[in-house]
């Protein structure tokens, strides 16, 4: 009866031109999230009780309401009150990132380590036969060095007494797959999943349809599509001109950041009002505890640093912190920890051919931006992060673990290290992962699989 009900359901889908599809999930709700946002705007204008309001529901529909207050009358807080699931399917790694440059992004994106890279898509924007040979090269490299790489790890980190091979065979893999995503291009295809409320879909579309890249307008377009045919009421808005008209002039020429000067590791700005720290607060924190919300008030904290574009991705998952979005190009360097990993044998054969794909990526006559999708995700970007105290040693204690990819793993202890440094003294106590950079087989348990 359940998978008869799941079939009847009307998912809306939406074609992203280019290549890819959106797909806005039906619950199959009695209550859908428009007739849960009306219920909620009711309950804040009368006192009458859910029943009563559940009544009104009945009888005359969300349609009209939500056409009138939310749309007509702007009371965009309604639109807070309802939320989606959208699916996304078939969309490079960039356009995945420009999604969830969200303060309030929610949701999930394929794992590199689950992707087989034999023949998932990779986008080609430009169409030309020069770009298909860089990034099918980046592809051979990449399933050519992958079995060599096992070996070698398996060399180094011999399986010990008691460990389960299954689970040890999953750990290399993760291990492998780490390693070797420095040498897949940025337009490698992936799916991720957006939940959001109607109201910050909206408001965050407004932005994606003036991005710099193609594909993500295009996407926006089919996001746009998809929710109008699941929720018309809330996706009817007036457009205005003077709005767009300004979101478009601040994206076009301030969306991506990029410094190739970039230094390692400093930090650039302390505005942190000591005063407002209260010592106790910092000395009494225990294990996997955040401090308070408010400690915010006492100001924020800026640092830029290399980093890789694939260990970005996992930073940009902190979304309490302020980071621009970083332009991949080829002018800083690319990762070695990426190459000093490989078996020797193939570090000099890594070395060389990244050298050639770099001088035929110089050769596209395009734009700086389009240039990111034939760039390999193991080259350096300039990061600028700033945040609160509280939230950075939330971020530096989560991600300097050994669990965490090492070069990502690097930057937070070196955050770690400037965190300890200014605010020790005033009572901060870091709880950080003192295991070294090593291999672990728990990584072989960090999976999701249906039973």
């Amino acid at each position: 009866m359940e998978n008869k009900n799941l079939e009847n359901l009307k998912h809306h889908e939406a074609q992203i031109k280019g290549g890819g599809i959106v797909i806005v999930l039906d619950t199959g709700s009695v209550i859908g999230p428009e007739s849960a946002a009306m219920l909620q705007a009711l309950h804040s204008r009368s006192t009458g009780g859910l029943k009563n309001h559940l009544k009104i529901l009945s009888e005359k529909g969300p349609d009209n309401f939500m056409k009138n207050f939310y749309v007509g009358y702007g009371h965009k807080s309604i639109g807070d009150c309802g939320s989606t699931s959208i699916f996304i399917e078939g969309i490079s790694m960039l356009a995945a990132k420009a999604i969830q440059d969200w303060p309030l992004y929610s949701g999930q994106e394929s794992s590199t380590r689950y992707v087989d890279f034999k023949t998932q898509l990779f986008k080609n924007p430009i169409g030309t036969k020069e770009g298909e040979e860089i990034l099918e090269s980046w592809r051979t490299f990449y399933i050519e060095t992958m079995e060599p790489t096992k070996e070698h790890l398996k060399k180094i980190y011999p399986i010990s007494k008691g460990e389960v091979e299954n689970i040890y065979n999953k750990a290399i893999n993760a291990r492998a797959f780490d390693i070797l995503r420095g040498f897949l291009p940025a337009g490698s295809t992936t799916n991720l999943a957006w939940h959001t409320n109607l109201r910050q879909a909206a408001d965050k579309l407004m932005l994606l349809r003036h991005h710099p890249l193609e594909e993500v307008r295009n996407i926006s377009e089919a996001i746009q599509s998809a929710l109008f045919d699941s929720f018309p009421n809330s996706f009817s808005h007036e457009i205005f001109k003077n709005t767009e008209s300004y979101n478009e002039f601040w994206v076009k020429n301030e969306y991506y950041y990029h410094d190739k000067n970039c230094p390692n590791f400093e930090l650039t700005n302390n505005s942190i009002n000591i005063k407002l720290l209260p010592k106790e607060i910092l000395e009494k924190r225990p294990m996997k505890t955040e401090l308070p919300k408010h400690l915010a008030e006492a100001g924020t904290l800026q640092f830029e640093f290399l980093l890789d574009f694939g260990s970005f991705r996992d930073l940009q998952r902190h979304r309490a912190i302020t980071q621009r979005m970083p332009l991949l190009t080829t002018e800083i360097s690319f990762e070695n920890w990426y190459i000093d990993e490989l078996p020797k044998e193939l570090q000099e054969k890594a070395k060389t051919f990244i050298k050639k794909q770099v001088e035929k990526i110089e050769k596209l006559n395009i734009l700086k931006e389009e240039k990111q999708y034939y760039i390999a995700m193991g080259f350096n970007i300039s990061n600028r992060l700033t945040g609160s105290l509280n939230y950075l040693i939330y971020l530096a204690e989560l991600r300097a673990t050994r669990f965490v990819h090492p070069t990502l793993r690097k930057k937070a202890k070196m955050l770690a290290s400037v965190l300890v440094k200014l605010f020790s003294k005033y009572g901060l106590v870091m709880h950080l992962d003192e295991e070294t950079d090593r291999f672990d087989i728990k990584r072989g348990e960090h999976d999701i699989v249906l039973k």
